[in-house]
């Protein structure tokens, strides 16, 4: 029993990032959601999360308070991503990154014989799909915060 609980923060946050990561992956292969570039990074700190955890499992003695904290960070940084890109597909403000569709004019026929034959990325303020009027990225804000608030009040329990 001590086993489940000296571990419980770490896999069910870790269960959670692969939770999330799966249902970002069933959307884009499943139902053909192609991610755009903001779409993509949010996944970066589900990502992290599962790593971090598996090295904190993998070798062992780590200081559970400090795990949750850094776990807790990564997601608000999550959650700003997520905040960022609902932004930017409300029209709220421009994104800072290319976020697909502009594409530089060709200089050349050989450049616009290129362009042609590759498929352009998504744009970032393009919606796909909603649930209940809310998009993706609305969903990951309060899935990452919750996550985030669950992590540093456990790590607050812990220290």
């Amino acid at each position: 029993m001590s086993y489940l609980l000296r571990f419980h923060l770490l896999t069910s946050v870790m269960l959670a990032s692969a939770g999330a990561l799966g249902v970002a992956l069933i959307a884009q292969y499943g139902y053909q959601l192609n991610p755009c570039e903001l779409c993509s990074y949010q996944r970066i700190p589900y990502g992290s999360i599962i790593l971090f955890g598996g090295l904190a499992l993998a070798f062992g003695g780590w200081n559970r308070a400090a795990v949750g904290y850094l776990f807790g960070v990564i997601f608000l940084v999550g959650a700003a991503l997520a905040f960022y890109h609902t932004g930017v597909e409300q029209h709220w403000w421009q994104s800072a990154t290319s976020c697909g569709g502009h594409q530089p004019m060709p200089r050349s026929l050989a450049e616009l014989k290129v362009g042609l034959t590759q498929s352009m990325s998504k744009q970032c303020d393009d919606i796909d799909w909603t649930l209940f009027g809310f998009s993706m990225s609305v969903y990951n804000i309060v899935a990452s915060l919750v996550l985030s608030t669950a992590c540093i009040f456990s790590a607050r329990l812990k220290g």
